[in-house]
């Protein structure tokens, strides 16, 4: 059974990254909203953002509102933030498999890559 799930490390302090908020759309024609979730105290979501039948082949987009985060967190950043939200669009081909998207965030910085 195919999955999408993501985990959010926060690169600057060296920690999960908790509480953020994430947004997951779908590309096809027109950028719909699907979930609106967050991460808990290990930097992932209590659950898959999609999996089974829910998780189809096309384009996806995860936006994380990393800026809120950090700001949440009481570090002192320049207005406008270097890194605010951090939008990721990638593609699935196989809707069986697991697609693991995981965020390395700083407020400098991000990378992504296919996880397992």
């Amino acid at each position: 059974m195919g999955k999408l799930t993501t985990h959010v490390l926060d690169t600057a302090n060296g920690t999960p990254g908790e509480g953020i908020a994430i947004t997951l759309y779908r590309i096809d024609g027109e950028r719909r909203e699907i979930l609106h979730t967050q991460t808990n105290h290990d930097g992932r979501c209590d659950r898959p953002l999609l999996e089974g039948e829910a998780l189809v082949a096309g384009t996806y987009e995860l936006l994380f509102a990393a800026g809120d985060y950090f700001r949440a967190r009481g570090q002192q950043l320049p207005e406008p933030l270097f890194v605010d939200e951090v939008v990721l669009r990638f593609g699935i081909a196989d809707p069986a498999a697991h697609y693991h998207v995981p965020l390395l965030v700083s407020p400098w910085s991000y990378s992504t890559y296919r996880g397992s």
